[in-house]
């Protein structure tokens, strides 16, 4: 929790332990700590010099805890500064890159980005430097970073980012798709779904692409188109896909007749995954119901909706608002 102040966890711990204590001796200290004395003499060394403890002058080795009202409000002041100062520096970076780039060189508007680390790194600062929006077509077959490790994700649609994303059908059958495809409805993220999308991308608000440039077994590399003719076909070929892509719909409620009865959140989700092209056993296996379960749910949906078809029931879906083909900004 203060890391943001510049503690690591062995700091905060025995800061922690000193003002629950008040003060405490040496020896004391670091049993509580379950560290060797002079790791954590150390430690309180650290804090002393950034003003959270101190020595006692009148028992050496006992160490006094500085309050945390003065001593913590200090260091944050400090930090605020020095945010400030970054702030500004960014501030005055970005509009000389701006003036430089006004009319970039051709060779200026591509970046070829190699190595895992590399192209991980840049993968996340794309979406966490987005302001808007980001667009991305998914793969089943992740090359740097799996959808369980874009933490950028997140932390991007958490500042107001909203995301469009397509993903093929094979993601539905990874062992953390729909888990992933879950958590990101629930941040109101727009997911649709298609047989096989064109080729892995990721568009920050329009103005920066990355695509990849090997397959698995290769050493990750990554292309990083800037404003420019490519970017635009890239955002072409985007929209294209998400146009003819289902959409998918997961755990939502809605669709209630007025007479009370209709389908519910499980429901819904098998109905979104039968419409995105998946077998009865698939959608089974991914929401962990049993196979006769699924068929007894969409047997009851075709009742409810008075048809003897799946297909007549997809039409049924779309008609009664349960799964919408379109929606703001198709």
């Amino acid at each position: 929790m203060l890391g943001a102040i510049g503690l690591d966890e062995r700091q905060e711990t025995a800061y922690r332990a000193l003002v629950a204590a008040g003060a405490a001796e040496l020896t004391d200290l670091a049993h509580r700590l379950a560290l060797p004395e002079a790791d954590a003499e150390r430690v309180l060394r650290r804090l002393e010099q950034q003003g959270l403890a101190a020595q006692s002058s009148a028992r050496p080795g006992r160490w006094v805890a500085a309050p945390p009202g003065v001593a913590l409000g200090a260091l944050l002041i400090q930090q605020r500064h020095e945010l400030e100062q970054a702030e500004l520096a960014s501030a005055l970076l970005a509009e000389e890159y701006r003036a430089e780039a006004s009319e970039p060189a051709v060779h200026d508007l591509v970046e070829v980005v190699t190595g895992a680390s590399a192209v991980t790194q840049r993968f996340h600062q794309l979406q966490l430097g987005a302001v808007s929006e980001v667009c991305a077509l998914v793969t089943g077959k992740p090359i740097a970073v799996t959808g369980m490790e874009n933490e950028s994700e997140e932390r991007a649609a958490s500042r107001g980012v909203s995301y469009r994303v397509v993903v093929e059908r094979e993601v539905l059958s990874t062992p953390y798709g729909i888990l992933e495809l879950s958590a990101a409805l629930s941040r109101d993220e727009r997911c649709r779904v298609v047989d096989r999308v064109p080729t892995k991308l990721v568009v920050a608000d329009g103005s920066l692409a990355m695509v990849p440039l090997t397959g698995r077994g290769a050493e990750p590399a990554a292309l990083v188109v800037h404003a420019s003719g490519l970017l635009e076909s890239l955002m072409g070929l985007f929209e294209a896909v998400w146009r003819d892509a289902m959409p998918l719909r997961l755990g939502e409620g809605g669709g209630v007749r007025e007479d009370g009865v209709g389908p519910d959140p499980t429901d819904l989700e098998i109905l979104s995954l039968l419409l995105a092209g998946l077998t009865d056993a698939s959608v089974a296996k991914q929401l962990d119901l049993g196979l006769r379960t699924v068929q007894r749910r969409v047997k009851g949906l075709m009742e409810l909706t008075g048809v003897s078809t799946r297909l007549q029931l997809g039409w049924h879906a779309y008609e009664r608002g349960w799964v919408a083909r379109t929606g703001p900004q198709a």
